[in-house]
């Protein structure tokens, strides 16, 4: 199954779904002609979009909307805040090309401040799946839910088997003396990342944080309080992000924790994917060799 047959599915068994975009067709470019009428393209208006979505969101529909992750977040932002935000409508909303899934375009199309924006939201939640398999996973639970969610679309080959999904929940793939918390498309290299340092003698916990909102705090903080080094890994700016919420969390909780944060200072050179990866140092071995230079410095 893919996404495109997810929604069909879903579609073809609850007549409350409709299935927006602001010309950004390319998941599900075979829905219009099967769903007619609950296929809705407004064209490169994100705003109105995002307006039509409450409107159908308010007569009972689930709406599903489309647009460069980017565009959506920013440029739809006080519309999603006023119209979806505040009356907290289920309104599910996909960013495509996240992160460094952007890899060719400039800082215009760079959706690397997306989960400080939506974050921000009152009763807003996040999605960050690892591959397409977490993604399908996640949605199964996420698409029903009566609260707006900000999904960031991935639909990567998946590098591992994911286990069931929970909203609000980490997944927890191994626990060690250090502790990598991502999400997105960087699990796969923090998983490389703990083969190069466990062949230097560390034991090292890998988590896919998967809802960055709602945060599972219990299980994070356990973590912690268990693990010399937490490392949060994002392809995201600093701020705002995941090394902000896990920050956020500790000094409420009021807990003393060694954290190294591997983010984005300012937007990435445009690139093929790998070469971006290369250039930005986010790989597994400069992942690997950041951390260990962190421990020995």
């Amino acid at each position: 199954m893919n996404y495109e047959q997810l929604l069909l599915d879903l579609l073809q068994n609850d007549q409350r779904y409709v299935v927006l975009t602001a010309e950004n067709r390319a998941s599900i470019r075979n829905l219009p002609n099967v769903i007619q009428d609950r296929f809705i393209d407004t064209g490169i208006a994100e705003q109105t979009m995002i307006g039509m979505a409450a409107g159908l969101a308010l007569r009972g529909r689930i709406p599903i909307v489309h647009a460069l992750a980017a565009f959506l977040t920013m440029r739809a932002f006080e519309f999603i805040r006023t119209d979806i935000g505040i009356a907290n409508l289920p309104v599910k909303l996909i960013g495509a090309v996240p992160g460094f899934l952007s890899d060719g375009n400039g800082p215009a199309h760079q959706a690397i401040e997306d989960i400080s924006i939506m974050r921000g939201i009152p009763g807003m939640n996040i999605f960050c799946p690892a591959d397409e398999e977490d993604m399908l996973l996640g949605l199964q639970k996420i698409l029903p839910y009566n609260s707006p969610f900000y999904i960031r679309y991935n639909n990567s080959k998946p590098g591992i088997k994911h286990s069931n999904f929970e909203i609000g929940k980490a997944e927890v793939l191994s626990s060690g003396e250090i502790t990598i918390l991502t999400y997105g498309i960087l699990l796969n290299e923090a998983l490389k990342a703990k083969k190069i340092l466990e062949s230097a003698g560390k034991s090292v916990g890998i988590v896919n944080i998967r809802t960055i909102k709602p945060f599972d705090k219990g299980t994070i903080l356990n973590l912690c309080t268990d693990s010399k080094l937490v490392v949060t890994l994002e392809d995201h700016f600093l701020t705002g992000g995941l090394f902000s919420v896990l920050s956020e969390l500790l000094v409420l909780e009021n807990l003393n924790c060694k954290v190294f944060p591997l983010a984005l200072n300012s937007w990435f050179k445009p690139a093929m994917l790998n070469d971006v990866m290369e250039f930005e140092r986010f790989t597994g071995k400069a992942i690997a060799d950041k951390i260990l230079k962190e421990i020995e410095s």
